[in-house]
């Protein structure tokens, strides 16, 4: 027997009017190759976790899992916490977010704006730590666990939504190379399976921020510099099937200067984007001419004030008697 399905809470809402973010080409160097950038800053809360915000929750919500006057509890460092604030501000429905001590003030003050509560796990826990956290705390207050890093539907959001979005603003709606950090894994697995299924000769590419040392006090990332890309954590990345991944190493630095790049050239970004698009360019050139690849500009530049990436002074130039 098939459970009922309850409808959406209508009154105030404003996320299912949200309209396709752009696909732009971006060429940084004049040399190089134009990559297919999704501006996915552009959501509501400012990344592309909105998406999986909305999808989740609708879902629970039309299942019952989530109830009106319900709560949301969920472990994450940042973006998928902020786009969980603001959709269950938008559903009226209680949020709670488990995060690392470390994550910088603006996270955690978006999120309380948005009517959420911050719970803290010491920083040497990490986000697994977090995790175990939300986890009891969603036990004991019956709440709804999104569990991010293996609800297949993180990736599923990603291949009906916003994989078909690109299908439908590239050039001939063909995909050759598709690249992406791993945090949760939801991105690139539900785009590579939304251009595989339309019948792309899609290689998925993985970028990987690379610092050689250390352990992200936000998200136990490859590289203490660029958070939101985890090692080992996304099962959705681990069970996924995409033969002939590809994993490119870029080093923190160039993922930092690039994002700064892209912000003087007026995209409003954080670090992802940056290590994004320096995989994207090195995927290009392996794929040779004429392939299109298509990454994703996952959030924006606002909660990296407080961070290196706008803190950040260039040395001044050397002066030469």
């Amino acid at each position: 027997m098939r459970p009922p399905c309850r409808p959406l809470p209508a009154d105030g809402r404003f996320l299912q009017a949200i309209a396709p973010t752009p696909l732009v080409p971006v060429r940084l160097d004049p040399e190089g190759p134009t990559i297919w950038c999704k501006l996915e800053f552009l959501n509501p809360s400012g990344s592309t976790k909105d998406r999986i915000a909305r999808y989740m929750l609708e879902k629970a919500w039309r299942l019952g899992e989530l109830q009106p006057g319900g709560e949301v509890v969920e472990a994450s460092s940042g973006s998928t916490s902020i786009a969980l604030a603001l959709a269950s501000a938008q559903m009226g429905v209680r949020f709670t977010a488990v995060m690392p001590e470390g994550v910088t003030d603006e996270r955690v003050l978006t999120i309380r704006a948005y009517g959420g509560d911050v719970v803290l796990v010491p920083r040497a826990e990490g986000v697994r730590g977090a995790i175990a956290k939300a986890e009891q705390i969603a036990r004991e207050r019956k709440a709804f666990a999104p569990r991010q890093f293996e609800n297949p539907d993180n990736a599923e959001a990603h291949r009906v939504w916003t994989g078909q979005e690109i299908l439908s603003q590239i050039p001939g709606g063909l995909v050759h190379g598709v690249v992406s950090g791993v945090g949760t894994g939801g991105t690139v697995v539900g785009l590579y399976q939304a251009f595989a299924e339309a019948g792309c000769p899609v290689t998925a590419f993985i970028a990987r921020p690379i610092a050689g040392l250390g352990c992200d006090i936000e998200c136990c990332s490859f590289s203490p510099r660029v958070p939101g890309v985890v090692d080992g954590m996304s099962k959705l990345y681990r069970d996924s099937d995409m033969p002939g991944r590809v994993e490119l190493d870029v080093s923190d630095e160039e993922a930092m200067c690039t994002a700064r790049a892209l912000i003087r050239r007026g995209f409003p970004v954080g670090p992802s984007s940056g290590l994004n698009y320096v995989a994207a360019v090195e995927a290009s050139r392996r794929l040779g001419p004429g392939a299109q690849v298509v990454t994703v500009f996952p959030d924006r530049m606002e909660r990296y004030f407080s961070t290196e990436l706008i803190q950040h002074r260039p040395a001044p130039p050397r002066v030469v008697a």
